[in-house]
């Protein structure tokens, strides 16, 4: 993997953890483009890198909701803060069973499997359709759509289904308020990246050479950056209920994935 590439792939990464296109989705659709070498033996370990610069620019952004959910977790008491924390963690279960009990399944729905990435594309397409014409509300996140929107979560863990999009549009389904339906979207996915990184590399799946310091280093910066303008881009756009944007770029890029590979 080549200076360029790494920063290309931390680009992708960053911008699309956080806009309701798939980052996963469009990873799988990169290294088809590019190339398998694109991310050889080190995928996995430049996956998680670029993983860390998006948590971090998220951490960053929401720094003041991320002290509230600490201080819910740990002050002790039973008032808005503690509730919040626990429609976090009610959030984070779906996705951390699912994770665990089909971690080999969902890994065999990667690798240039294009056609389905295709397809997810096209629901994620629906998705955000449903959720831009949907009426606007200024409701709370509770305890039951805390649950739903971790089924959602949980389900966009496969590729070209946008977790961002999923987690989104099922809040605005629910009646949530756009803003907190984008911010509650954002929080509730720190802790499974930096629970999935703790355990990468408490696995031994990390490594890398020091040829590929200077590159993932510049991927990282790349995802980074991107997320940030990314993250605040698309807080607006759902407050101003812009998502068919990304349901007509979803279709077309899920068609044209589709239709690569009928006809080739």
């Amino acid at each position: 993997m080549d200076l360029l590439e790494a920063i290309i792939l931390g680009l992708i990464q960053g911008l699309t953890e956080f806009l309701p296109v798939s980052s996963s989705g469009h990873l799988e659709l990169a290294k088809f483009i590019m190339g398998d070498s694109a991310l050889p033996e080190e995928s996995l370990t430049y996956t998680v890198v670029l993983h860390f610069a998006t948590a971090l620019s998220t951490l960053l952004i929401f720094r003041k909701e991320v002290i509230q959910v600490f201080r819910g977790l740990f002050q002790g008491k039973i008032n808005q803060e503690f509730m919040f924390s626990l429609k976090i963690m009610i959030s984070m279960l779906p996705a951390v069973c699912v994770g665990l009990v089909f971690e080999e399944v969902l890994a065999s729905f990667f690798g240039g499997k294009i056609l389905l990435v295709g397809l997810m594309l096209l629901i994620t397409s629906v998705l955000l359709l449903l959720a831009d014409r949907s009426k606007t509300t200024s409701k709370d996140v509770s305890m039951f759509g805390a649950l739903v929107i971790g089924l959602s979560q949980a389900i966009a863990m496969l590729p070209g289904i946008s977790r961002s999009g999923a987690t989104i549009s099922t809040s605005v389904l629910l009646g949530v308020d756009r803003n907190k339906a984008a911010k509650f979207s954002f929080l509730m996915v720190v802790p499974l990246i930096l629970g999935k990184i703790a355990k990468d590399i408490l696995g031994g799946d990390i490594h890398f050479s020091s040829e590929e310091i200077i590159p993932m280093g510049a991927g990282f910066i790349a995802a980074f950056i991107a997320g940030l303008m990314a993250c605040q881009w698309m807080i607006a756009l759902v407050k101003k209920s812009r998502l068919i944007y990304f349901s007509v770029y979803c279709s077309v890029v899920g068609l044209v994935a589709v239709g690569f590979t009928i006809f080739t």
